[in-house]
């Protein structure tokens, strides 16, 4: 699946919803079936710097891949995380580096986050984009 097509199913699957209360729950959801990542990697080098809530991020490069665990103390911002996840999980770095994530905006995420949490957002994607470029360095 392209990283176009993964964004666009995001879009759909939010199109699906008539208000944001019913979207904040499906991104519950979401946080909810988030793979746990190893208690090992809850490190104070992994947790994002920039978010209200404790938000911790394992990056590693598995056969040129960029594979993304994470967790949170904060269940909407657990499933936010998840979506990026899910769009950035088996891309290589330089995609992830150059990434365009469209679907935020497409789905209204953004605008209808605290003024925190939103700041968390553009923190979780900087780190993650900083995680791929990382890579590309070794």
């Amino acid at each position: 699946m392209t990283f176009a097509e993964k964004q666009q199913d995001i879009i759909d699957e939010f199109s699906l919803f008539d208000d944001w209360m019913e979207k904040y729950e499906y991104i519950i959801d979401l946080g909810k079936e988030l793979p746990a990542i190893d208690p090992t990697k809850k490190t104070d080098d992994r947790l994002i710097e920039g978010c209200q809530s404790r938000v911790w991020l394992d990056s590693s490069l598995d056969d040129g891949k960029m594979m993304f665990t994470a967790d949170s103390d904060a269940i909407i911002t657990k499933g936010i995380i998840g979506l990026l996840i899910r769009v950035m999980n088996n891309e290589t770095p330089e995609d992830v580096a150059k990434m365009d994530l469209y679907f935020i905006n497409d789905i209204g995420l953004q605008e209808h986050l605290s003024p925190t949490r939103s700041n968390g957002l553009v923190s979780m994607v900087k780190r993650m984009k900083m995680e791929a470029v990382k890579q590309l360095m070794h």
